[in-house]
């Protein structure tokens, strides 16, 4: 374990020593929800086009994924494991490139970003089939909000693929129940029209 620690310790430095000041704040602002409304206004207006009155039902399998995945990083997995993050661990003092001096809260793995925004991207991947193609650019999406943390000195790049685990089971758990529920509900439409 210490040589897999060390491993990511090592990634990280190398990936976070290539930085310039004209992208800090770009990073920063990208690293954040603000950043992507455009890009959730899009896949809204997506979900509403094809599950029109259904779509309050994507709503909660999209808001019970990033809930789980976020309480299972924050509030499980970094107390737990209690990992400093890079911007915290006093071995990487002045190694660590930070932007604004933003260093997250003490803990970072996993890293509830990636956990996030893979779950997102896994979600929409399976809830618009249709749009397959554009829709699989969403996991280059998170692996670059993923980017910006590494970046930004705050995550070593195995809270990343961790966060990104979590997101994962946890948008293939949500789409199961939204399956189902669907499921549910239009039998019930089927049986009062017929």
């Amino acid at each position: 374990m210490e040589d897999i620690l060390a491993l990511d310790q090592k990634i990280f430095l190398e990936m976070n020593s290539y930085h310039n000041p004209w992208l800090d704040q770009i990073m920063m602002f990208l690293s954040s929800t603000t950043g992507w409304i455009p890009l959730y206004l899009i896949l809204f207006y997506l979900l509403l086009k094809n599950y029109r009155k259904q779509t309050w039902l994507v709503l909660l399998a999209i808001t019970l994924t990033v809930f789980f995945a976020d309480q299972i990083t924050s509030s499980v997995m970094k107390p737990f494991f209690a990992r400093l993050r890079p911007s915290h661990e006093p071995s990487l003092q002045g190694l660590v490139y930070l932007v604004n001096d933003y260093r997250g809260g003490s803990y970072g793995f996993a890293s509830s970003h990636a956990a996030n925004t893979f779950g997102i991207a896994t979600l929409m991947w399976l809830l618009l089939k249709n749009y397959r193609p554009w829709t699989a650019l969403l996991f280059l999406w998170a692996g670059f909000v993923g980017y910006t943390r590494i970046y930004l000195g705050v995550h070593y790049p195995g809270d990343i693929v961790a966060g990104q685990c979590v997101g994962l089971m946890c948008a293939l758990a949500t789409y199961s129940g939204f399956t189902r529920a669907k499921n549910y509900l239009d039998d019930r439409t089927l049986l009062r029209s017929g």
